[in-house]
């Protein structure tokens, strides 16, 4: 990644797209500390991600430290990473005992809030295997609303998903926009976009090379390179 100045306003869904190897998901990755950025700094409400400041210097955090923050950032990936041993129930009630100190109990009645948000309160036994892919995935999404983030983060969260299952974990991204969860969301949806995006980023080799909102992003583009790659994904 190369001169990144993006700013996400709280309540907002921020759609970033361009082309495999642009930079897009390790710019979400760099947002959650699990890549380090060699120049610059994150910031997710006011705090640093990844390191504190001591006068003009940023120092990295413990790694026990970076943790905790990072339970401020939820993380839904392409491939869902559910655990497969565990149960739908004990997928999403894990990370708020180990990482937020929840009981279990509360925990539970959390998860199966979320569950039923989500449409699978009735799957809460399931395991992993026993879920179609688009079913993981919306658990994977309770998951990361389990601990109760400030950020949530997709990255091409229906490109695992056969075409007719898309549609069920794109309605529960819109649902969540709707309800004002502020997102940055990895996608080669653009009619996801155009509907639910506030801020469209395009990004190619490593470089934002535009943003704004959908209309003027997706119908009026002012770079040849992002008339380019809409001519063909359109």
């Amino acid at each position: 990644m190369r001169g990144i100045d993006l700013s996400v306003r709280p309540g907002e869904v921020t759609v970033i797209l361009g082309p495999s190897g642009s930079g897009k998901s390790t710019l979400l990755r760099t947002v959650n500390h699990l890549e380090k950025a060699d120049r610059g700094s994150i910031t997710v409400d006011g705090d640093f991600v990844g390191y504190r400041r001591k006068g003009d210097r940023l120092y990295e955090l413990p790694e026990r430290e970076v943790l905790r923050r990072r339970t401020r950032i939820g993380f839904v990936f392409q491939n869902f990473h559910l655990f497969p041993h565990l149960t739908v129930l004990d997928n999403v009630t894990e990370a708020p005992v180990a990482a937020l100190g929840r009981t279990k109990q509360q925990a539970a009645a959390t998860a199966h809030r979320l569950l039923a948000r989500v449409g699978l309160d009735d799957r809460a036994a399931a395991y992993p295997r026993q879920l179609s892919g688009g079913q993981q995935q919306r658990v994977a999404i309770a998951r990361a609303l389990a601990l109760e983030p400030k950020l949530l983060l997709f990255d091409e969260p229906t490109s695992a998903l056969d075409p007719e299952l898309v549609g069920e974990v794109l309605d529960v991204i819109k649902d969540l926009a709707e309800q004002g969860t502020t997102m940055i969301v990895v996608t080669h949806e653009i009619g996801f976009a155009r509907e639910v995006a506030d801020t469209v980023v395009f990004m190619d080799e490593g470089r934002i090379v535009e943003q704004g909102p959908p209309a003027e992003v997706l119908d009026r583009p002012r770079h040849a390179r992002t008339r380019a790659f809409l001519s063909k994904v359109l």
